[in-house]
């Protein structure tokens, strides 16, 4: 019996609500977060636990991709031939998915297998991943355009009061000037040592950027992440060529090979890879090496729950995001700080544990 042969996967979609709506200049408001859930059982009863989420739309269709199209070809595949599945999903489904959901789905699939490789060697994912450090450098990221300016500094203090040493807030007002006033805010709150970024949600033109990031230069600003849209890798380049603000940006590429764009014509100074949507834990660790070859710094975005482990093993790590959207709260290990680093969990798989009954409430559907 071959115990690696995967017989069962199992796919969950569940919708969690926020405790607050949560707002940012192009998505909008956020109500809840969608999660999809994906078990893969092998021969000898190990199982895997992968997922991905999205800010709310989207997750159905994931979903139906998991159990409609990907489980019938990979039930009876060798689990641990991680590469290979990575490769036949990408491919198999390549010319009606390229990024986009298709990467999405493959995420969910990706990590439950490195969850699997990860319990079989008895090893933590820091470890198993390249075991750099079993701690990150970290920032709060805040979705917070809708907040009122005390909320947002009330916001920013229950950061500190936290442990976190650095901080991350919207901007993409309508005015710009109304932007520009509210980092002046929290920077005033938040002195000048602590790291601080600024994060527009490619709301702004190329021309718009330059005009709000100059305006800011004075802040001491960390990075401006995704100042326009992330298809405009040489509108990238021409806001960096004009700011003294390093730039930033990757949630929004989903293959390996939009990253490799970005790192030779947008002149990047971090680069945020999001597990959850550019091919799971082994499209993380193609983007981390890319980084290490241009020499940039790895960053993340979202799910910090697991991206806590990748970040730590990488020795080029710069920081993680510890997310707003707070998945691991449904978890039975929640982020932890040591004097503002966080710190990777150390139990075999990746570390991250789904309390079942926590979840249970916000399940849609179980395919």
């Amino acid at each position: 019996m071959n115990k690696n042969k995967i017989t069962a996967i199992d796919v969950e979609y569940f919708k969690v609500p926020l405790a607050e709506v949560l707002s940012d200049a192009k998505h909008g408001d956020h109500t809840h977060f969608e999660l999809m859930l994906c078990r893969v059982t092998c021969a000898d009863g190990m199982q895997g636990v992968g997922y991905t989420y999205t800010g709310g739309k989207g997750g159905r269709a994931i979903c139906s991709l998991l159990h409609d199209e990907m489980r019938p070809l990979l039930m009876g595949k060798d689990a641990s031939d991680i590469d290979g599945i990575w490769h036949k999903l990408q491919w198999e489904y390549h010319y009606v998915g390229r990024g986009g959901l298709l990467s999405f789905a493959i995420s969910a699939v990706d990590i439950a297998l490195w969850d699997i490789k990860c319990k079989r060697a008895d090893l933590p994912l820091w470890k198993m991943a390249g075991g750099a450090s079993n701690k990150t450098k970290c920032y709060a990221g805040g979705i917070d355009l809708n907040f009122s300016e005390a909320k947002l500094l009330a916001n920013i203090q229950a950061y500190l009061d936290r442990g976190f040493n650095a901080v991350k807030i919207k901007v993409g007002k309508d005015d710009y000037l109304e932007d520009v006033h509210r980092v002046e805010a929290v920077r005033s709150l938040i002195g000048p040592e602590r790291i601080f970024m600024v994060d527009a949600n490619y709301s702004m033109s190329v021309k718009d950027s330059i005009r709000f990031a100059k305006a800011i230069e004075h802040c001491n600003i960390t990075w401006f992440e995704e100042p326009t849209i992330p298809d405009d890798y040489l509108g990238y380049a021409d806001i960096a060529d004009a700011i003294n603000i390093p730039l930033a940006m990757g949630e929004n590429l989903h293959t390996i090979h939009e990253f490799e764009y970005a790192f030779a014509q947008s002149k990047l100074g971090f680069v945020q890879p999001d597990a959850s949507n550019i091919g799971g834990i082994t499209g993380f660790l193609q983007v981390a090496a890319l980084a290490k070859q241009h020499n940039l710094p790895l960053c993340s975005h979202g799910m910090h729950e697991l991206h806590v482990s990748l970040l730590a093993s990488q020795a080029h790590a710069g920081y993680l995001e510890v997310h707003s959207f707070p998945i691991d709260h449904y978890t039975t290990h929640p982020i932890k700080l040591d004097k503002g680093l966080a710190v990777a969990p150390d139990m075999p798989g990746t570390g991250v544990i789904f309390d079942d009954a926590l979840l249970a409430p916000h399940l849609v559907k179980h395919f």
